[in-house]
C-alpha cells in the first residue's frame, strides 16, 4: 500500500477508511498487521502522515545488525562512514548500522587486507538446494576487490556471533597462491602506514592524490592494528596506466555486480578448520575480510566494501 497523506476529521474516523481499502479483507485473513503513524491532535486537520503494511512474524530478509566493525588502513576510511571529530567507536558502529541495515545499500569501506564486517540476521538462513544468500558490494567488469566471507550458526542461542566461524572456501582456497593464517600488523608513523607481515615481508602505504585524509581509522586510541586471515593471489595488474581487478570465479564479497550470481553464496561451500565440510544446516552470522594485499598504483590499496545482504530464500 502506497503512504497516504490525505487529512480526516479526526483519528476515531480512520477505521471506517481502512475498510474501504482494496484487499483489506484478503490481507487480514493472512494475518496482516497495519501500523499507522498518526499525528495524534484530534481536529479537522488531522494528517495520517504514513501508512505502512507489516507481514507478523515475518523474517528481514536483509542485514538486521552489525555486531563489530574492524577496518584496516585504507584511503576509504574515516570517509565510508564518516568520522567527525570525537566519534567513538560505539558511534562508528551505529553509522555502519544505519549504512547497511534493512537495505539502506550505502557503502562501507573495510579498507586493505584483514579489514572486516561482522553482521547478523533476525533468523536463520536454511541450507537449501542451490545459493542461500547475497552479498552486496560495489565490484563492476574490471574492478573486483575480494573479500574472504565466514559464517556462523547460533549455536547457543544467544543471538550474539560467538559461535565457531567457518569459511566459505571460494575458487582460490586451494591454490598454491593462497596464503592461511596470514597475518599483518599496520603502524601509523606520521602521515604514513608502515606494514609487515608474517611472511617476512614489509612496506608502506602512502597517501594518494584522491584522498589526503588519515587513512588510520581516527576511533582508534591506538597507532597500531593487526590483523590475520586468508589472502589471496594478487587481481590487479595494470596495462599503460590501466589497473583491472579481476573477478574470481566464486565465493568471494565485493567481486563481481549485485546482479551477477557471482555476488550469491552456497552455504555448502563452509569448511571447518580442517578444510573438510561443516555440513550446516543453517547459519546466523556472516563476517567479511579483506582478503587482497595489493597497491594497484595510483588507485590505491585494494579494499572490499560492503552495501548490505540478503536472505535468498525469503521473500
Amino acid at each position: 500500500m502506497e503512504n497516504d497523506s490525505r487529512k480526516y476529521p479526526c483519528s476515531y474516523c480512520l477505521l471506517p477508511q481502512i475498510t474501504n481499502i482494496q484487499y483489506y479483507k484478503k490481507m487480514k485473513k493472512l494475518k496482516y498487521i497495519l501500523l499507522f503513524r498518526i499525528l495524534v491532535n484530534c481536529n479537522r486537520n488531522e494528517e495520517i502522515s504514513s501508512i505502512s503494511i507489516e507481514k507478523k512474524g515475518h523474517p528481514n530478509k536483509y542485514i538486521s545488525k552489525i555486531f563489530d566493525y574492524q577496518p584496516a588502513v585504507g584511503q576509504y576510511i574515516n570517509i565510508y562512514p564518516e568520522y567527525k571529530n570525537g566519534d567513538t567507536e560505539e558511534i562508528i558502529l551505529n553509522k555502519v548500522n544505519l549504512a547497511l541495515v534493512n537495505n539502506k545499500q550505502d557503502i562501507v569501506s573495510l579498507g586493505g587486507f584483514g579489514g572486516y564486517i561482522i553482521f547478523g540476521f533476525d533468523h536463520d538462513i536454511p541450507n537449501k538446494a542451490g545459493r542461500d544468500f547475497k552479498i552486496l558490494g560495489n565490484a563492476f567488469n574490471g574492478s573486483a576487490e575480494p573479500g574472504i566471507v565466514y559464517v556462523s550458526n547460533d549455536e547457543n542461542n544467544n543471538n550474539l556471533p560467538d559461535d565457531i566461524w567457518y569459511e566459505i572456501a571460494g575458487s582460490e582456497y586451494l591454490k598454491i597462491s593462497t596464503i592461511k593464517n596470514y597475518k599483518i600488523t599496520y603502524t601509523k608513523i606520521d602521515k604514513h602506514y608502515k606494514w609487515i607481515d608474517n611472511q617476512g615481508n614489509s612496506g608502506v602505504i602512502n597517501k594518494n592524490d584522491f584522498h589526503q585524509q588519515d587513512y588510520f581509522p581516527l576511533w582508534k586510541n591506538k597507532k597500531q592494528l593487526t590483523f590475520e586471515g586468508t589472502k589471496l593471489e594478487n587481481n590487479f595488474t595494470e596495462n599503460n596506466s590501466i589497473w583491472i581487478g579481476k573477478s574470481l570465479d566464486f565465493g568471494y564479497a565485493d567481486n563481481a555486480p549485485n546482479d551477477s550470481e557471482a555476488s550469491n553464496f552456497d552455504i555448502s561451500w563452509a569448511i571447518n578448520s580442517d578444510g573438510k565440510p561443516a555440513n550446516l544446516h543453517k547459519i546466523r552470522f556472516i563476517k567479511v575480510q579483506t582478503g587482497i594485499h595489493q597497491i594497484a598504483g595510483w588507485l590505491g590499496e585494494v579494499s572490499t566494501e560492503i552495501k548490505g545482504a540478503e536472505d535468498l530464500h525469503s521473500e
